[in-house]
């Protein structure tokens, strides 16, 4: 029998007041009586639209039917056909945006919780399968990835699926690239991506990490001396950009990466950690942008004690992070000042951030993107105590694989340009994710490694 209800079973989570004192995860997962409630307000749409809406092509209906049956392992093969991290995406997927967005039952309620379903389905295989995955039988070709981010472990599954001897360089000492050390641990726990590198590491992919591509090694090097067919390179976009405005050399003030880094990778917010962060308890701390970085940085900063505000130029309506995370953060004390853009931070004799000076806007016509361009109100200049900026303004392409990779054409903004397959302008050379469109979601990214792992099977096979 149908669910017909129109609001979508509620996401258990931890308590505002609990959850800001810790970096545990926020969101504890449905049940089983939950999913079975949930994967039965599905109508498994003749067109299946929700499918249309997913970057890697999921095949929805036929997961959430298992799960109506409670057949949750039947319901993880179905989605592993497509996804290579399945617990990951079901965490941090704009589904909103993507593929519930297209649910027919969104049309007059809600549409059906897409995302929750497949975290379920996720860590129920996860918590009740021991049986080790398939190693396929090798065929014979070798293929670099370059980063183990979405995009590179993506790619990395789909080829060793096939046969392919692949080995992914990670330049940083943990694989998983921006899932360790962009996303707090209280959104998608470590231990989770960990299981998704060792299911990639049982099929046969093997992970050199510590491996700068570009200064260890180069991309040719790869090619003519290590005997590698195909290199793909899914290095992300890890270079901050920042607002070029007086006083931004202050101690105090970060970057949103490097905050992130510090405490995600590093573990700077404990005690013994080798590189503590600075002090935050009762500090005031502005997060300048408005987008899911930093919601992240400052729910970070929450919880390292700090009295936190969101700085952005334009108004709520235009937020560009997560209506969850937004929510999230509201719940957690975090105050948003919007129509609000600093023009100048200000510092102490010995060079320690201390205020931050803002101006309004307002928004005036739309620009170039479609969402209505900020102005600056005259006169309206005003102080913002601070002891702590953290820049989320977004992140452009290394350029150091570009500096160091003769013949590969990149972009103005530093994204390496690739064909509808993936193709650099390098023969062999493939690329995807962040490394081509600059900062996007992961599960974007994940598309982009299927592509290119699809264009690198069709040209070593000769297909």
């Amino acid at each position: 029998m149908p669910n017909m209800s129109l609001k979508k079973n509620e996401m258990p989570t931890q308590s505002a007041e609990l959850r800001q004192k810790n970096f545990e995860e926020v969101a504890l997962g449905y049940t089983e009586a939950q999913a079975l409630d949930e994967a039965l307000r599905c109508l498994n749409c003749k067109n299946s639209p929700c499918v249309q809406g997913c970057p890697v092509g999921v095949h929805i209906p036929q997961f959430i039917a298992k799960v109506a049956e409670g057949d949750f392992e039947a319901a993880y093969q179905i989605i592993s056909q497509d996804s290579s991290l399945p617990a990951v995406c079901g965490r941090v997927c704009p589904q909103e945006s993507q593929c519930e967005s297209k649910c027919v039952r969104g049309i007059k309620g809600e549409s059906v919780g897409i995302g929750r379903l497949e975290r379920f389905v996720a860590d129920w295989h996860n918590e009740h399968t021991t049986a080790p995955a398939q190693k396929p039988e090798p065929n014979g070709h070798k293929v670099a990835v370059v980063g183990s981010g979405p995009s590179g472990l993506t790619c990395a599954g789909d080829l060793a699926r096939k046969g392919y001897d692949v080995t992914v360089f990670e330049a940083l000492h943990l694989a998983g690239g921006v899932l360790v050390y962009g996303i707090p641990e209280f959104r998608l726990p470590k231990r989770i991506v960990q299981k998704e590198v060792d299911g990639l590491k049982a099929l046969g992919v093997k992970i050199e990490t510590n491996m700068v591509i570009g200064k260890v090694l180069s991309i040719d090097e790869l090619m003519e001396e290590y005997g590698f067919e195909a290199v793909f390179i899914g290095s992300g976009a890890g270079l901050p950009m920042f607002m070029h405005i007086p006083g931004e050399n202050l101690r105090g003030v970060c970057s949103a990466n490097e905050f992130l880094t510090r405490i995600n990778l590093m573990k700077a917010y404990l005690p013994e950690s080798d590189t503590p962060i600075q002090d935050l308890k009762g500090k005031n701390v502005a997060v300048v942008g408005g987008g899911n970085v930093a919601m992240d940085a400052a729910r970070c900063a929450r919880r390292l004690g700090g009295e936190v505000s969101i700085v952005y130029r334009r108004g709520m309506e235009e937020l560009p992070a997560r209506a969850e995370e937004v929510e999230h953060a509201q719940e957690e004390g975090i105050v948003f000042r919007t129509l609000t853009n600093p023009i100048s931070i200000s510092g102490d004799a010995d060079g320690n951030a201390t205020s931050m000076t803002c101006i309004r806007m307002e928004l005036g016509e739309p620009d170039a993107s479609g969402r209505r361009r900020p102005v600056e109100v005259a006169g309206s200049e005003h102080e913002l105590p601070v002891d702590c900026v953290i820049m989320a303004l977004g992140t452009t392409p290394n350029p150091l694989i570009k500096s160091t990779t003769e013949g590969l054409e990149v972009n103005r903004k530093g994204g390496i340009v690739v064909t509808e397959d993936g193709l650099t302008s390098r023969a062999g050379v493939y690329a995807g994710g962040d490394a081509v469109t600059g900062a996007a979601t992961v599960i974007l990214a994940m598309g982009a490694g299927k592509t290119a792992a699809k264009g690198i099977d069709k040209a070593i096979m000769g297909e």
